[in-house]
């Protein structure tokens, strides 16, 4: 790991519908040294790649376009992988459960982005 590449060698999973959102988080984070695996614009396969992949971290929207599901973030939950939500839905929209996962709020700066999964994918 260096400072400029904080994610070298870590996998992460991208789960995100909207595509210049996904997009724009895949090349932040893999010019961050990380492999994104996805992005996944849909529960099923970002669930699928969650249990197939072994990610070491997951970047997530609650909405996948059919409304709101942490189906995916408590897969993850079950498996011990780390999350950060990147969603449009304030705090007040997060059950209790998933309160102390860090939130980013959409648009998603770059810098922003990676430094939310270093923090909770390096802990």
């Amino acid at each position: 790991m260096t400072i400029e590449r904080p994610l070298d060698g870590k996998l992460i999973l991208v789960v995100e519908d909207d595509y210049f959102q996904a997009d724009d988080a895949r090349r932040a984070l893999e010019a961050a040294g990380a492999k994104v695996l996805g992005p996944f614009a849909e529960e099923i396969g970002g669930i699928g790649a969650l249990h197939n992949g072994s990610p070491h971290c997951a970047v997530l929207d609650i909405n996948l376009g059919l409304g709101p599901s942490l189906a995916i973030a408590r897969n993850a939950a079950a498996l011990g992988v780390p999350i950060v939500f990147m969603t449009g839905y304030d705090e007040k929209q997060i059950t209790p459960e998933f309160m102390n996962v860090e939130r980013l709020q959409k648009p998603v700066d770059a810098r922003a982005l990676v430094a939310a999964v270093a923090k909770v994918c390096l802990a």
